[in-house]
């Protein structure tokens, strides 16, 4: 370039231009030019402005780089700024529901809305400070009051605008004041960061932890040169008024809102993702909705900010400790959090193979709620120095099973128990033998036995919870979430719902189900324990004989009895009382009597009892009816009703209902399909009702 006055020129036309596509990529999100375009008019701009240093200016586009490396930084004092605030924290919809009482306990009067709602970055919270439109000075936060100057290192993010749109002739026609103050978070986005630990990885060096951190080191690097390579990025949040300029403030900028449409007029980048809501529902959908954007966007999130939009109604409301009454962070569940262990479950796996699971306090961790962690065998709690009553952290990360990642030992206070694994298998008694770092029962059927008596617990007879079948049961014991079956009516959908293959509502279906059959009746709860030879039928005379001693309370509208109450009955019958009942041989009598006396299923029946479980009051059958006195098997599937409703009707019309045939039976009823019960009522001369039969004899 020949004379100053041509070099004048094209600078002026190569600011310009760059500036215009920095303007429509960073606050339009619009590409004017590619990177390769850009990379080269500011390469021609830098060799001008070399060539004629007397055109440098402090706004050009080649200053975002820069100078030599400052020995410290120095101290930003913001006399006459109101101070920079951080934000309280909310984590639930009962969280934020208090802070707007709050909110209009303090002012005394209703906020309805409307809120403004942007998306928290989590990144750094800087100052940005404009002089008749130009970038002059930028600062950390440091305590609100003071801040370091970081104006170089500021200077080399792209998203930051070196001079302000709106001076004349701009296209926006916008007035910026002599004076504005912005500010805003600078971050690093998920690719960057990316791409700094690959370059740390290659070389050698230790991988950073997340983009956060590198966002912060790189921001307070004494050299400028450093904080230029790391391409930071910016989002701006609000404008800055003075102190004691309230009025001329609102005059400009009435909402939240309108700071935003300022700001974006003005050149600087906003979350393009923020909104006005007109209430706390929507403020709570908009939640909803970040979150589920989360992993799409091209940088991290930790929540969203709400703001009331009103800004007079912000500046009545005032400060609270270092927050602003009138805004607050509304966080996501965090990726790890602190809890208790409240106790250490041994779960027998289907291969026999003992697994201790961490009972915890139910708690949020990466978005789900769990109350059980795998521990995975002692040689892992003794690592983690872990005791029953610690106060733990409990991480997660992506789709990871929530982990158990350190004990809090400063926050213990004495009453903290050592756990040790049992020297006998908790479910059979058999010797615990030590294989490796893994404790495992020495029976080699325990584990099969184990993983039949929770099929059986939850089958159609018993609980009937439909939904968790076999694969799924296994799938529980194989992550070590249930130790035996009072642990399934302590999940949590968190538990199930961070396994992979299983999602949200797949989770809260099998919970729910849970939850609604907590409450069963005694024959199902007598059949679900699992007592050796007590079937179905069985269950059914053992509860006409000890409902009657069983105490009952109220769960809602139905009259309950504990599973403990079951246990003092049993206890109080003596093998002959047993023998007594209708139908219960001396082998039947004596299984009953032994299961009751075991301090292992004593123990079940306690866990089972503070797990929620209840049986409902049960009303003995009348003994009078067309068919009292008359015993029935039945066997094939009847087409017109279930076996079960055909078992009901009988005994509803004072019946009786054997699971075999024999010489005392009065009359087997076939459906399709009949097994050997009907083989050997025709050996016996047993009266046979075929289904057409015995829908005419129920009538």
């Amino acid at each position: 370039m020949g004379s100053i006055k041509e070099a004048k020129q094209r600078v002026q036309k190569l600011r310009a231009e760059i500036n215009r596509a920095r303007y429509a990529y960073h606050v339009l999100d619009r590409d004017l030019l590619s990177e390769e375009v850009l990379d080269s008019l500011k390469k021609e701009l830098f060799d001008l402005e070399q060539q004629f240093p007397e055109l440098i200016t402090p706004d050009s586009p080649t200053q975002r780089v820069g100078g030599a490396p400052l020995p410290e930084f120095k101290k930003v004092v913001r006399e006459g700024r109101r101070r920079m605030n951080s934000l309280n924290d909310a984590f639930s919809e009962e969280d934020m529901r208090a802070w707007h009482e709050r909110l209009e306990n303090f002012l005394e009067r209703n906020v309805p809305g409307p809120f403004y709602c942007d998306l928290k970055m989590d990144g750094l919270a800087v100052e940005l400070v404009y002089e008749h439109g130009v970038f002059v000075q930028g600062s950390t936060r440091g305590d609100g009051f003071v801040g370091e100057d970081i104006t170089q290192n500021l200077r080399t993010i792209e998203a930051i605008p070196l001079r302000l749109e709106g001076s004349t002739g701009s296209p926006h026609g916008g007035k910026y004041p002599a004076q504005l103050v912005v500010r805003g978070e600078a971050f690093m986005t998920t690719k960057e960061f990316e791409r700094i630990n690959k370059e740390q990885a290659n070389k050698g060096g230790k991988l950073y932890a997340n983009p956060r951190n590198v966002a912060a080191g790189s921001i307070r690097q004494l050299d400028p040169k450093i904080t230029a390579s790391r391409k930071l990025d910016f989002f701006a949040y609000s404008i800055v008024g003075n102190e004691g300029e309230d009025t001329q403030f609102l005059k400009q900028f009435p909402t939240q809102s309108s700071e935003y449409k300022a700001l974006r007029a003005f050149g600087i980048k906003t979350n393009p993702h923020g909104k006005v809501v007109k209430t706390l529902e929507e403020v709570f959908a908009f939640h909803e909705e970040a979150k589920k954007k989360r992993e799409k966007l091209s940088y991290e999130i930790d929540g969203i900010v709400v703001t009331v939009d009103d800004n007079k109604t912000s500046m009545e409301a005032g400060i609270i400790g270092k927050a602003p009454r009138a805004s607050i962070a509304y966080k996501f569940s965090p990726k790890e959090t602190t809890t208790v262990v409240e106790d250490i479950h041994v779960q027998v796996g289907r291969t026999g193979t003992l697994t201790p699971v961490a009972v915890m306090r139910p708690v949020q961790v990466g978005g789900v709620t769990i109350a059980h962690a795998t521990l995975h065998n002692e040689d892992e709690i003794r690592r983690l120095g872990l005791k029953i009553g610690d106060i733990v952290i409990v991480s997660r990360a992506g789709d990871v099973i929530p982990q158990v990642t350190k004990v809090l030992t400063e926050l213990r206070t004495g009453k903290e128990k050592e756990f040790e694994m049992p020297a006998k298998c908790p479910v059979d008694g058999s010797k615990v033998i030590r294989d490796g770092v893994a404790y495992r029962c020495s029976n080699p059927n325990c584990g099969a036995r184990h993983r039949e008596a929770l099929y059986h617990l939850v089958a159609r007879g018993g609980f009937n919870i439909e939904g968790l079948g076999p694969k799924i049961i296994d799938r529980l014991l194989d992550e070590g979430l249930i130790a035996d079956a009072a642990d399934i009516f302590t999940l949590e959908k968190g538990d199930i719902e961070v396994l992979s293959g299983f999602g949200e509502k797949s989770a809260e279906n099998i919970v729910e189900e849970v939850k609604r059959r907590k409450v069963t009746s005694l024959p199902r709860f007598l059949f679900a324990l699992g007592i050796l030879h007590v079937g179905e039928e069985t269950g059914i005379l053992l509860a006409e004989e000890i409902s009657k001693s069983l105490p009952t309370g109220q769960a809602g509208k139905t009259q309950v009895s504990k599973p403990t109450h079951v246990f003092k009955a049993f206890q109080g019958m003596s093998l002959e009382d047993l023998q007594e009942i209708q139908d219960i041989g001396p082998k039947v009598a004596q299984s009953i009597y032994d299961w009751f006396r075991e301090s292992r299923n004593v123990r079940f029946l306690e866990r089972m009892e503070e797990a929620g479980v209840r049986i409902e009051k049960y009303e003995v059958r009348a003994v009078s009816g067309k068919f009292s006195g008359k015993t029935f098997v039945l066997t094939g599937t009847l087409e017109t009703m279930s076996r079960e409703a055909a078992k009901e009707r009988i005994r509803n019309l004072g019946g009786d209902i054997a699971e075999s045939v024999s010489k005392k039976t009065d009359y087997v009823v076939v459906g399709a399909e009949p097994g050997s019960k009907y083989e050997k009522a025709k050996r016996l001369g047993v009266k046979i009702l075929e289904e057409k039969e015995f829908l005419k004899f129920l009538e």
